[in-house]
Parts: C-alpha cells; structure tokens; sequence
C-alpha cells in the first residue's frame, strides 16, 4: 500500500533590504553554511563542489538560494556574473547578511537579491517569489 503525504500549506510575507531588485519565483535550495563562489561552485554547471559543504553536488541553477553570507575571495562576484552568463546562476538569492562580495556579483548579474532576512524559516522546497524586495512564500508542512 502506498503511503499518501499531505502538506498544510500557509502563505508567509517578509521585507527586507533590496540589494537587486527584481521579480522572480523559484524553489528554494537552503544551506545554513556560507558558501564560496570562488572555488567552492562550478561555474559551467552551477554545482556546488566544495568539500564537505552540506550542499555538495547539488545545482543552484534556476533556484532560490538562501544562505547566512559568503565566504572567500572577492573574485566571488565574477563567478557569480559568469553563472548568469552560462545559464546556471540562481534565480534569486536570500541572505541574513549581503557583503559586497555577494552584492557585487548580484547587480552584475542582475539575480534578484534581499538580505536582513532570517533563514531558519526556509526550507530546500519551499516555493518563493521575491517581489522588489517583498518576500512571498509557501510554507509546506507535514500535518
């Protein structure tokens, strides 16, 4: 017999800071880890290839990612232009803190970008729409 899932579904709205301002709705792809563009993602394929990180072989292509902050070197925000460039950057990007490495690499990119936000309210899977810095998102959870 197989086993049915049902999910409770509650709409959530948060504000923050515009680093990028712009609309887009995508999954999210959460990591409570900093991540490292420089190095730390392949910029042909959009995978996280870092060592150890939790997010290790998965793709940010396409997804909403949410994250604390970045980590490493500045060439950071020329990773992130050359992800938009090949197709595989994320659709947007949701930070507790936007350093410039990060809000560099977003304007250049044009990938829609709010930070102040806490992220323990985001889960991988949940379904968001970034608005001019309005943040809209499904909350799915098993009942």
């Amino acid at each position: 017999m197989k086993r049915q899932h049902y999910y409770q579904q509650t709409m959530e709205n948060l504000n923050g800071r515009i680093i990028y301002s712009g609309k887009i709705k995508a999954s999210v792809l959460k990591s409570d880890q900093p991540i490292s563009f420089f190095g730390g993602v392949d910029q042909k394929t959009g995978v996280i290839k870092e060592p150890n990180h939790p997010l290790q072989w998965h793709s940010i292509a396409g997804k909403i990612l949410v994250f604390p902050h970045a980590k490493g070197s500045t060439v950071g925000s020329y990773i992130l232009y050359a992800l938009k460039k090949n197709n595989v950057a994320p659709a947007g990007m949701i930070l507790e803190e936007c350093e410039t490495i990060i809000a560099v690499g977003a304007i250049i990119s044009e990938i829609p970008t709010v930070d102040q936000i806490e992220i323990d309210q985001f889960q991988t899977g949940d379904v968001v729409r970034i608005d001019e810095g309005e943040i809209y998102f499904e909350k799915k959870s098993h009942c």
